[in-house]
């Protein structure tokens, strides 16, 4: 008969065989981690009362087990075994649940909790899942432009340290960019770190381009997992230098006027509608088949009338292309004749033209000494007060600062012309002797006195205008005489004169003499008689106060001798 097994070779005999056959009961238990976090996995069974301990294993690849952890449940002591990938990483708590600090890629395995009494061996599956975070999806190694109708890669879309591995998808504006023969072409790979065994990504993309892609933002996406599911991280955008051939070239006058005149400098550009633009075009003036190479500008200083007509300019390489204007140079030109100064007599006829030539209708202004003329000056006769500074101005109104003016200074000669009149004063006792001149230059006038040869310096004269001024005396003549009066400039001398009668003068004289004696001798009569009258009057004042005096004498002589009389009697 065979000897009873003793319990702990039955105990070593559960253990072989729980290693290599789990034991039916619990279903799949599945923790999930992030990667760098602790993983926590609760033993999920029941402790029995009669435990011995508790033991924590994981299963490799081809199924042996490796033991990690043990507990007593009498010692109340922890044991970790030597395993180099857990050393210092484990945590084996009371109530068996088991802690791996710093989630690992490594650490996706299945473990088993392992409870073991006397009799039997109760095990608990846990399947362990790491999940890590891809990095923000970055667009790299991107083109520095695209040319409109090639093929031409655009960049790489790379997002870094996922686990498990992700896809990337492209955008245009937002819209998904999918695989099209010839136009677009996507190629993906994935690369896993053999050391953190985690994935980097990579999405390259070949893209033809077109204008409507200017200014079109394309980004791209990572789609990875986590414990609750799906999830995307874009990218920033990315917008690209669209290159694209010219179709239109245009033309511009610069500085932009509205109008140009002669004299001005101006630019022609040239621009066309590619990208980059065109830097070079043929510029072809008006009358020249061929084209000038220039940069987009061509200037054009000190233009003339000439420089009139159409202006074209187009592509080096493609000469159909261009683009034209029509530059028109305003021009005026004023011929005054005569001009400058003119010196013409007194009574001469004088044709005075003033021309204008321009672009346009000009308009015309005639000044005479800053004051403005209604109409041309015309001189059939001339008369000193035509004589002046004339201005002939014109303009165009459309086109800025383009007036011309001429001038003429007129003088108009003449010899001295005299003219003489006298007025007598109402009283007879004067007479007024006007000697009235006219000529150009002004004349100098003179009087003199017929007979004596005297000079007369003592005159009035009148302001000198048009011409014409007048000198003026005053004389009271005892006898007749005759005035003349010369005037004199650089043309000639003119003498007249003029006879004054003193007759009726003198007779007035006499008149008012003989007034004048009837009054001296009237005034001394009159003042004799009241002299006398005075005289009389002071003698007839002096008698009258002697008797006054002798009254008074007799009054006080008479009061004494009363006095005295009284005196006797007492």
């Amino acid at each position: 008969m065979a000897s009873k097994a003793s319990p702990s070779s039955r105990l070593v005999f559960c253990l072989l065989i729980s290693a290599a056959i789990l034991r039916p009961g619990l279903g799949w238990y599945t923790v999930n981690s992030a990667y760098g976090d602790t993983i926590i996995m609760p033993c999920r069974l029941d402790v029995p009362q009669n435990l011995m301990f508790g033991k924590w294993k994981y299963e490799k690849p081809d199924g042996s087990p490796v033991f990690i952890a043990f507990r007593s449940s009498t010692k109340k002591s922890v044991q970790y075994d030597d395993v180099p990938e857990y050393k210092d990483r484990l945590s084996l708590s009371e109530n068996y649940t088991l802690s791996i600090s710093n989630a690992k890629i490594s650490d996706e395995k299945r473990f088993v909790c392992m409870l073991v009494t006397e009799d039997n061996v109760f095990e608990a599956p846990t399947v362990v899942k790491v999940f890590k975070q891809p990095s923000k999806p970055e667009i790299v190694s991107k083109a520095p432009f695209l040319e409109t109708e090639q093929l031409k890669k655009l960049g790489n879309c790379i997002s870094k340290d996922s686990y498990p591995d992700g896809n990337i998808t492209w955008y245009r504006n937002g819209k998904v960019l999918q695989p099209l023969e010839g136009a677009v072409v996507i190629i993906f790979k994935k690369e896993m770190d053999p050391v953190t065994q985690l994935y980097t990504m990579t999405s390259s993309l070949e893209y033809k381009t077109s204008k409507a892609d200017v200014q079109m933002p394309f980004t791209c996406s990572v789609t990875y997992y986590e414990p609750s599911g799906q999830k995307t991280i874009h990218s920033e955008q990315a917008i690209f230098d669209i290159y694209y051939p010219t179709e239109q070239v245009t033309i511009q006058v610069l500085p932009p006027k509205t109008a140009i005149k002669e004299g001005d400098n101006i630019t022609l550009k040239c621009m066309g509608n590619g990208n980059p633009p065109p830097e070079e075009f043929l510029f072809y003036l008006p009358g020249q088949p061929e084209g000038i190479r220039s940069s987009n500008t061509y200037t054009l200083t000190d233009v003339r009338r000439n420089a009139t007509g159409d202006y074209r300019c187009s592509l080096i390489d493609k000469k159909s292309m261009t683009a034209s204007t029509a530059i028109t140079v305003h021009y005026l030109d004023l011929s005054l004749n005569p001009s400058g100064e003119v010196t013409k007599q007194l009574g001469d006829a004088l044709p005075v033209s003033c021309t204008i030539s321009a672009s346009r209708n000009a308009t015309v202004v005639w000044m005479k000494d800053n004051i403005r003329l209604r109409s041309s000056p015309s001189f059939s006769s001339l008369h000193y007060q035509d004589a002046g500074n004339y201005v002939c101005e014109t303009a165009l109104q459309e086109v800025e600062g383009l007036k011309k003016r001429e001038s003429l200074t007129l003088i108009v000669e003449g010899k001295p012309q005299i003219k003489m009149t006298k007025k007598t004063d109402p009283s007879g006792l004067s007479k007024t002797i006007i000697c009235h001149v006219e000529g150009f230059p002004k004349p100098a006038i003179q009087w003199t006195i017929t007979g004596t040869g005297s000079v007369i310096n003592q005159t009035e004269e009148s302001p000198y205008i048009n011409g014409r001024y007048y000198s003026k005396i005053i004389i009271s003549p005892e006898e007749n005489v005759t005035l003349t009066c010369t005037a004199e400039n650089q043309l000639e001398r003119t003498v007249n004169s003029l006879n004054v009668s003193a007759n009726e003068n003198r007779e007035k004289v006499n008149d008012q003499a003989k007034l004048i004696v009837g009054i001296v001798v009237g005034l001394l009569l009159a003042a004799l008689v009241a002299g006398v009258v005075y005289w009389l009057y002071m003698k007839k004042s002096k008698t009258a106060s002697k008797h006054v005096n002798k009254d008074l004498g007799n009054m006080e002589e008479n009061k004494k001798l009363e006095e005295n009389n009284h005196k006797t009697e007492a």
